[in-house]
């Protein structure tokens, strides 16, 4: 994944943006500021944001293309389709905060009623059903995923899950700044059943009740590090053997209940968790257990609901974990939770006004280009023998590529969405969403699906379908422009290109064959090297310091360092290959490798607060924006040749880490 965001300028510029441009920095001390000094000193992060990066830019952009679309939408007149009444209704109930406020919490009194009615444990497991089916994941996780070992089939898969913080860590840390924010959230938590109607000291005691159960789920949670180990999370069950694991959920009636077709086997990706789920529920009170159900009920709804839900939960989320110091617009809520319900509908319309089949060409032409580069590399690879480059090559060709949107829409038109129940419609697209995936389960793998709505700026690859994913949302400036100097698109988007690519073959993807199945193909002679060039991998990005105190964690980035390192030298190879022997014209002043270069590092502008950096460093496998230029211009060659670079420089890694 590509994951980190740009208002267009009236003029884009066509080649390097010079007016990003550090020219007192050194680039081969410090290519980041050298490339995006000047943008991070006059683009400072918005209040209602905790970092402000050029994604968020194109963002933001699309968010004016989305707004346009759902404002003409809204209009309740003759003639409008199915889909406009279903996006322009969800719009509009999402922006009448007269309606929504007047509602309170009333639209989630029915769960908190019923949930205040258990009488017994037997009653909860019915209770955690039917939350699943609302979407709120209490207790664990419950999906269809494919069958990592026969990827052509769905089957059912029980994870962990149910924690209200972002990771397990947030519990279990002892630095003061954990101890901190497990205050805060356990004062947070209080304030909200304060909303309710509960008393100051009901409402202190349900907060640390729900604290207390949560702990014990983040204890027997496996930390992300280990997560990323497809090995580690396959544990192929019976239910029965599932229910003598974990006996405390009744299993057939659970699967039952949340409208999964009748199964005898699953995959459980962390049997000690449930091992432990099954003491944590058993020796909990049920007061505890219903306490806990609640605010999963409220969390999930807050920012559906009245205001002061939804400040008290941008209190938390927005300002004490991330840094923000406003709420966002309105409107742009909005326009995300039409995206996040609705995606295709919204979506389709999106395609219309911006992509279109032209676009998804030009994108094509430049995907197989980088392909090619792929093939080339890996033949040229010194370090790895012929049986597993054979099928590395296999892989290579069986990967498939899904640009721009779906070639068949998805079909919402069974949700009933009002233009006077804004968290109403929300329970109903959600629910449709969630048996969606369930019903899933048994079928064949549907490879044509996109689990990316069309105006994401991000893009994807699937180990277990073998395909990238570009959504059209990324294919604009500043990654892509027809017009631009092809050296700063092979920078831009051919970097993006060349990092999906890689992608299967990182330290998850390269345990996925051809075909998409989890299966050991490499030799141990090959496995051995590989891991020996992703430790230096791992230790150089583990020394980058995000903030103070706080470093990067090399083996949680480890597989999107090495899409970045290995996307960045397939793109230069493509770029290498166009100019076919010539030098080239300079450009304001810049060679083309020099523009290549910069292309790349100017995507990764960006400023963010102290806390949404400390969070990231736990949660996000992605290594911050000047970590992702630095860390990967420093292993390269042709980056110290391009900006005549000496040995002992910064920007000159010794040694120069490559795994492709």
């Amino acid at each position: 994944m590509f994951t980190a965001a740009f208002a267009q300028d009236a003029k884009p510029a066509l080649s390097v943006d010079l007016n990003a441009l550090d020219k007192s920095a050194d680039p081969c001390v410090d290519f980041y500021q050298y490339a995006c000094g000047n943008w991070m000193a006059t683009h400072p992060i918005p209040p209602s944001e905790s970092r402000w990066a050029r994604f968020n830019e194109l963002a933001d952009r699309n968010k004016e293309i989305l707004r346009g679309i759902l404002e003409k939408a809204e209009v309740d007149k003759p003639g409008r389709t199915r889909m406009e009444q279903q996006i322009g209704d969800l719009y509009y109930a999402c922006m009448d905060e007269k309606t929504v406020d007047a509602k309170g919490y009333n639209p989630i009194k029915p769960d908190l009623e019923r949930i205040g009615a258990l009488t017994d444990k037997k009653a909860v497991e019915a209770e955690a059903a039917r939350l699943h089916r609302e979407g709120v994941s209490v207790f664990f996780a419950f999906r269809s995923t494919p069958d990592p070992k026969n990827s052509t089939m769905t089957i059912a898969d029980a994870d962990q899950g149910g924690l209200g913080l972002p990771d397990r860590d947030y519990y279990l840390k002892t630095d003061d700044n954990s101890v901190k924010l497990r205050t805060a959230y356990v004062d947070h938590v209080a304030r909200m059943f304060e909303l309710i109607g509960e008393s100051a000291d009901a409402a202190k005691a349900d907060a640390q009740a729900v604290m207390t159960l949560e702990t014990e789920l983040a204890r027997a949670s496996l930390d992300r590090v280990s997560r990323r180990d497809p090995n580690k999370l396959y544990h192929p069950m019976s239910v029965a053997e599932l229910g003598e694991l974990c006996p405390a959920v009744g299993w057939p009636a659970f699967i039952d209940g949340i409208g999964a077709p009748k199964i005898d086997s699953l995959n459980v990706s962390v049997p000690d968790f449930f091992a432990a789920l099954d003491k944590t529920m058993a020796g909990s009170g049920l007061d505890v257990v219903k306490a806990y159900l609640k605010w999963q009920v409220m969390n999930a709804a807050a920012p559906y609901l009245s205001q002061p839900f939804v400040d008290e939960d941008f209190a938390f989320s927005g300002k004490t974990l991330r840094g923000a110091k406003e709420l966002r617009p309105r409107w742009k809520r909005c326009v995300d939770t039409v995206d996040g319900e609705l995606g295709e509908a919204l979506g389709e319309q999106y395609v219309d006004e911006t992509f279109g089949a032209e676009g998804k060409q030009r994108t094509l032409k430049m995907v197989r280009e980088i392909e090619t580069e792929m093939g080339k590399d890996l033949k040229g690879l010194e370090w790895m023998t012929p049986e597993t480059k054979k099928q590395a090559f296999l892989k290579l060709d069986a990967i498939a590529n899904k640009i721009g949107y779906p070639d068949k829409w998805r079909d919402y038109s069974s949700i009933r969405i009002t233009r006077d129940d804004f968290a109403g419609d929300v329970l109903r697209s959600t629910e449709f969403e969630q048996q969606r995936r369930i019903n899933k389960i048994g079928k064949p793998v549907d490879r044509m699906e996109w689990h990316m709505t069309p105006p994401t700026v991000n893009a994807y690859y699937s180990p277990q379908e073998n395909n990238i994913n570009f959504p059209a949302g990324i294919l604009q400036l500043p990654f892509y422009n027809a017009k631009r100097d092809d050296a700063v698109n092979y920078g831009a988007i051919g970097a993006v290109v060349g990092h999906e690519l890689t992608h299967g073959f990182d330290d998850q993807g390269r345990k996925f064959d051809a075909q998409g199945d989890l299966r050991d193909w490499w030799t141990k002679e090959d496995n051995d090297a590989f891991v020996q060039r992703a430790k230096c991998l791992i230790d150089e990005y583990t020394a980058f310091e995000t903030i103070p105190g706080v470093h990067v964690n090399g083996k949680l980035t480890l597989g999107e360092n090495t899409a970045d390192n290995g996307g960045l030298r397939l793109a230069f190879m493509a770029l290498v290959d166009s100019l076919d022997g010539q030098a080239g014209e300079k450009i304001d002043g810049f060679t083309p490798e020099q523009r290549f270069f910069l292309g790349f590092g100017q995507v990764w502008c960006q400023n963010q607060t102290p806390e949404i950096a400390r969070l990231l460093a736990q949660i996000d496998p992605h290594s911050p924006g000047r970590f992702r230029a630095n860390g990967t211009v420093e292993n390269m060659p042709e980056f110290q040749k391009a900006f005549a670079c000496k040995v002992g420089q910064p920007m000159v890694a010794a040694p120069a880490c490559r795994v492709w």
